[in-house]
């Protein structure tokens, strides 16, 4: 991955996205010691950042390639931002959902075209799904987060972070999959070598913390978080990235992730779901990393669902 992937990334897919907004609090700011600005990709199209990275990959595609469709296995936004993607496209998106999918991200997947296929809650039965639906379709897979294209589109927020705000001390985002984490610390060390580049994850889905620190891969288990977005276990491919690229990971307690949201819902008027609510998390739980900084906090996704606030 290079940085050349992914400004060839911003141009073809800037008539598809939202270019976020970054916007601040001083009451946020005086709350924590620092200067925090959010990228509010919950603003993104389909409400989350997966937008970009699904919109590059498919239209990287050349046309014989894409005639089938795509098709890929995602619980949440990915789902939905694939199948607008294809929408777009003018192929199918088939995806497979496991059974206990939020309702919400399976309504928004629905809703941009998407064909769903259920499973079982295991990523066995997702994997076994998906290669049943690539059999019969012939779709083309885009995966969530392993894949080059998709870690390409996911670094233009790094692109964008680093044009609108100056002297950035420091970037916080959330770890899943890597897809995100892998794509902006590309583009942040590549143009700013300077800015540290610290993730986020919930302790009780801790696969990359431990990854980043045994210098191995170690696979996601038995993750118990709120943090919906980021049960995945982190991508074979963005591992090499992260290690190269990533400064620090550090993990947040649920607790504080609802505080978050708490404080963004009533501060930054902004829905915030679980999982883009962990970098925020991130300075609340480890202030003393961020105190006195100029600190990009990237807002990863807004899908919520409203019937269901943690508190």
């Amino acid at each position: 991955m290079e940085l050349a992937d992914i400004q060839a990334a911003a141009g073809r897919i800037t008539d598809h996205i939202h270019r976020t907004p970054l916007i601040h609090s001083q009451q946020l700011n005086r709350f924590c010691d620092s200067e925090l600005y959010f990228k509010c990709e919950n603003l993104q199209k389909v409400g989350a950042f997966k937008a970009r990275g699904a919109t590059n990959a498919v239209f990287a595609m050349a046309e014989d390639q894409v005639q089938a469709g795509v098709a890929t296995h995602s619980s949440g936004n990915h789902a939905a931002a694939l199948a607008r993607a294809a929408s777009l496209r003018g192929v199918a998106a088939h995806i497979v959902m496991p059974v206990n999918a939020p309702q919400v991200k399976k309504d928004a997947t629905l809703a941009y075209g998407g064909r769903i296929v259920e499973c079982e809650a295991t990523l066995a039965a997702r994997e076994s799904t998906l290669e049943e639906v690539v059999a019969a379709t012939g779709a083309r897979v885009v995966h969530p987060y392993d894949n080059a294209d998709v870690i390409a589109g996911q670094g233009t927020v790094g692109l964008e972070l680093l044009e609108q705000l100056e002297n950035m001390d420091v970037v916080v985002l959330p770890v899943g999959g890597g897809g995100l984490l892998a794509g902006v610390a590309v583009a942040v060390k590549s143009l700013c070598p300077g800015i540290e580049v610290v993730a986020a994850e919930p302790a009780g889905a801790d696969d990359a913390f431990r990854s980043f620190g045994l210098g191995q891969l170690v696979p996601q288990t038995d993750p118990q978080t709120i943090a919906d977005g980021l049960l995945t276990s982190l991508g074979q491919r963005n591992f090499p990235i992260i290690q190269r690229y990533v400064d620090s990971i550090v993990t947040v307690e649920e607790e504080t992730i609802v505080r978050a949201m708490q404080l963004q819902w009533s501060r930054l008027k902004s829905v915030v779901e679980p999982s883009g609510a962990v970098s925020f998390a991130a300075v609340l739980d480890h202030p003393e990393r961020f105190r006195g900084r100029r600190v990009g906090v990237v807002i990863s996704g807004g899908n919520l669902d409203l019937s269901r606030f943690p508190w």
